[in-house]
């Protein structure tokens, strides 16, 4: 059976985009239900710990001196 060996760990990256995603499976789950499951203070705390894990999107920059004419575009994030 092929698996992983046996003392494998995920680097602190990897850890933190797996929960960042399992905050935003539950807030989405939130969004989308006909009934609330979340209160205020849970949605709250989930997006406090989105901040700290996902970069805010700040700005996008369009200019057009690519190569062959074509526009470039260059997302910038906000660094904490």
């Amino acid at each position: 059976m092929a698996g992983r060996k046996a003392g494998f760990r995920h680097n602190e990256d990897t850890r933190n985009k797996i929960k960042a995603t399992q905050l935003i499976n539950r807030l989405m789950n939130h969004i989308n239900a006909d009934e609330p499951l979340l209160d205020a203070s849970q949605v709250n705390a989930a997006k406090a710990l989105l901040n700290k894990v996902l970069p805010d999107l700040k700005a996008v920059e369009h200019s057009g001196g690519g190569e062959n004419g074509e526009i470039v575009f260059r997302t910038v994030y906000e660094t904490k």
